[in-house]
């Protein structure tokens, strides 16, 4: 382990603060360290592993996969990358054709790139403004990062893309003083992941999707975190019933492997010609075979139902927690979020020593993203590892 750890700061850029943990194996919602120690996981990759680790089916999936083309480029068709995309149109709820990426990043840029063609082609030039909204996290790239209106990320790599407003989340009048004429799209994540666990409320979705279409704008919902099955909806939309234009996914899409997507109605979709935009890799055969595994199993109904009833058994379960540094409990489905008068990045340290992975979203927030597939009673003894943590300070 000390060997690994050596080597990582000898030859890793130096841009993550990892802890002296090397894992090296994973089954169901456990996660092993190197020492053969166990951990239950909840953070799953980042809201990745909704189906835990080697999963049965997704391995035999890979398997197969694997034995056949791994990659050809989107010069050429392949059926996986097709199949893929006709299953997430048929469960998107609003969708028509879908273009795919390599992460949740690209796939917002993406998203912001095919607004500004729409604006363009519609409305001539001077129709390129984006909104956003505080706490948002939308990506690192260029595009999304001038989207993500948090300073530590931005500052260093100023000037970022023009063009970008900054509205208050969750209020209508500040929206309304952003979105004009000369706006293409409005991107908000409904149920917010990195900025604090904040979920959109129906009614400002709502006025959104009003603004967007007294504007002429794209309605964006970046979906990459709270997306396929996090919230206990196949799609976070779904929750308040008010319908994108454009919808980007990524996290649990391949299963762990790295994959994104645009879904997209026609009215922008029939905007976009050859060469608008490309990826070498995107949708490629073996990591698609991977992702329709993964969205036939999350889009059953009777699995989205044991989500909600599992995030509901654990939001429950976290608010009986007798510690006064638990201020609030707040999230939908798997994405809960717990608001601390502590650093919550201090609770993320002490869970390993208590065999738990943790993640915050933001300094005073802890985030609970375990797999889809948690048992409950693995939810039981993360519940009572948490308050064993939080009763040490």
């Amino acid at each position: 382990m000390d060997d690994i750890i050596q080597m990582e700061h000898d030859y890793l850029l130096q841009v993550y603060s990892r802890p002296d943990i090397v894992f090296t194996d994973g089954r169901g919602s456990t996660l092993y360290d190197s020492r053969g120690r166990a951990y239950l996981d909840c953070a799953a990759g980042i809201a990745v592993n909704a189906l835990g680790y080697a999963d049965p089916e997704l391995t035999e999936v890979a398997q197969q996969a694997a034995a056949g083309l791994w990659h050809v480029s989107n010069l050429y068709h392949t059926a996986p990358a097709v199949r893929l995309a006709r299953l997430l149109v048929e469960t998107s709820g609003f969708a028509q054709r879908v273009h795919f990426s390599l992460c949740g990043a690209s796939a917002n840029e993406g998203a912001l790139k095919f607004a500004r063609k729409y604006a363009r082609t519609r409305h001539g030039e001077g129709k390129f403004h984006i909104v956003s909204f505080s706490n948002a996290f939308h990506g690192r790239l260029f595009g999304s990062l001038a989207a993500t209106p948090r300073p530590k990320y931005q500052q260093a790599f100023e000037p970022l893309m023009p063009g970008v407003r900054v509205a208050e989340f969750n209020s209508l009048p500040s929206a309304a003083a952003a979105i004009q004429d000369d706006v293409c799209a409005v991107i908000v994540e409904p149920l917010q992941g990195e900025g604090g666990i904040h979920a959109a409320t129906p009614a400002f979705l709502q006025g959104l999707r009003d603004l967007c279409d007294a504007h002429d704008a794209l309605l964006i919902f970046d979906e990459v975190q709270c997306g396929l099955g996090r919230t206990g909806a196949l799609w976070a939309w779904q929750d308040c019933g008010v319908a994108p234009d454009l919808l980007t996914s990524a996290k649990p899409l391949a299963g762990g492997l790295p994959m994104g997507a645009i879904l997209m109605t026609p009215r922008v979709a029939d905007v976009m010609a050859v060469g608008d935009h490309a990826s070498t890799f995107a949708g490629g055969p073996f990591v698609a075979a991977v992702a329709e595994a993964v969205v036939r199993r999350i889009s059953q109904p009777a699995f989205l139902a044991e989500v909600r009833r599992k995030g509901e058994v654990l939001k429950e379960r976290l608010q009986e927690i007798n510690s006064p540094h638990v201020l609030e409990v707040r999230g939908r489905g798997l994405l809960l979020g717990l608001q601390l008068d502590i650093p919550a990045g201090d609770v993320v340290k002490a869970g390993f020593e208590h065999g738990l992975v943790l993640i915050n979203a933001g300094p005073d927030v802890l985030r609970l993203a375990p797999p889809l597939v948690i048992t409950d009673a693995e939810l039981d003894a993360v519940v009572e590892r948490l308050d064993a943590i939080l009763k040490t300070w």
